[in-house]
């Protein structure tokens, strides 16, 4: 008897709270969308670290064409050319 009436207590405080999250929160209206209320996340060009890297990457390819490098070799050039000038 004791564990019915716990689980009925339960039941209806889980109920309830239910009933008042769906109550408190709005309806977006019909004509408005839901992106638009959403702020722009920071993209690579407008972050400092990512204009680093990229003017970085585009020196070593700029290196690895004056060598005339091409596939692995260039590869190769680019990740070793972008360890060097990080540090």
């Amino acid at each position: 008897m004791r564990n019915l009436l716990i689980i009925g207590i339960a039941m209806s405080v889980l109920s309830a709270s239910t009933v008042l999250a769906t109550a408190a929160t709005p309806a977006p209206a019909a004509g408005s969308s839901v992106a638009g209320t959403m702020t722009p996340k920071a993209t690579a060009s407008t972050t400092a670290p990512a204009m680093s890297r990229t003017a970085i990457s585009i020196e070593c390819s700029k290196q690895a064409d004056a060598k005339g490098l091409h596939a692995k070799a260039r590869k190769l050039f680019r990740a070793k050319c972008r360890k060097d000038l990080t540090k």
